[in-house]
């Protein structure tokens, strides 16, 4: 990782070694972290002993560590203040598309719900604020895995089992591997009943430190290739719109 230009050095070499953690499925050893980080690991032990003394790491009996339980409270209201802010760019999302309009982000290997707009048709399904879904069988979890980097996708379709929602849900890992490639190549995410029959979702996702996706979701019968097709134009703008201002 690069040097910051500005701030205390010690701070963002403990931030980088928590990101570090992250990105590598929340558990690691610090030989693993300092090469990640590009420190040396006297360096990266001394940062994950301090950083394990305030809880925010945890040390295994294998010697390695994994993120801390101190973190999850952190988390919960960074969570709050996400969906808090999206709220504007998703009501638009459904006011333009008249479907419901969703934010994710992934969260212990599953994409959970953090904000939604209703669209004009009241609908009750599986998108609802809080909730956690499976990433291989939902708009909002192909288009996160599509963001991310390839080696860390692959992680996270090995690390979790890949159960039938539905007739249409992927479980075949090559077939799974396949559907995350063209997602990449076309820009956006669908999930055609996979999760919740009769339901279908376009989604895309949003890459960085909190790996994200927006999407709009409603009945297939009214999610047409029409709507299908507006819905990518305004999910293209309003992440553009939202990453604006979670940088600013």
């Amino acid at each position: 990782m690069t040097e910051a230009a500005g701030g205390v050095q010690s701070l963002h070499r403990a931030l980088d070694v928590l990101e570090a953690f992250a990105t590598a499925g929340g558990t690691a050893s610090l030989s693993d972290v300092a090469s990640a980080c590009g420190l040396p690991v006297p360096t990266v032990h001394r940062l994950a002993a301090t950083l394990a003394d305030r809880g925010y790491l945890r040390r295994l009996p294998d010697r390695r560590y994994c993120l801390g339980s101190r973190l999850v409270p952190l988390g919960t209201q960074a969570h709050a203040l996400l969906g808090d802010r999206a709220l504007p760019v998703l009501r638009q999302l459904a006011e333009i598309t008249g479907e419901s309009a969703n934010l994710a982000v992934l969260s212990s290997g599953r994409a959970e719900y953090v904000s939604r707009a209703l669209g004009r048709h009241t609908m009750r399904i599986f998108t609802e604020v809080g909730n956690r879904v499976s990433l291989h069988c939902t708009g909002v979890g192909k288009a996160i895995l599509a963001a991310l980097p390839p080696p860390r996708a692959s992680e996270l379709i090995a690390a979790a089992p890949l159960t039938a929602h539905t007739p249409a849900t992927i479980t075949d890992p090559e077939a799974l591997a396949a559907e995350i490639a063209l997602i990449r190549r076309r820009g956006y995410a669908l999930d055609e009943g996979e999760m919740e029959i009769g339901v279908r979702c376009v989604a895309i996702g949003m890459p960085g430190a909190m790996p994200m996706a927006l999407s709009v979701s409603g009945p297939a019968a009214r999610m047409t290739d029409e709507l299908v097709g507006v819905a990518v134009s305004a999910l293209r703008a309003a992440s553009a719109d939202l990453a604006s201002q979670i940088v600013g």
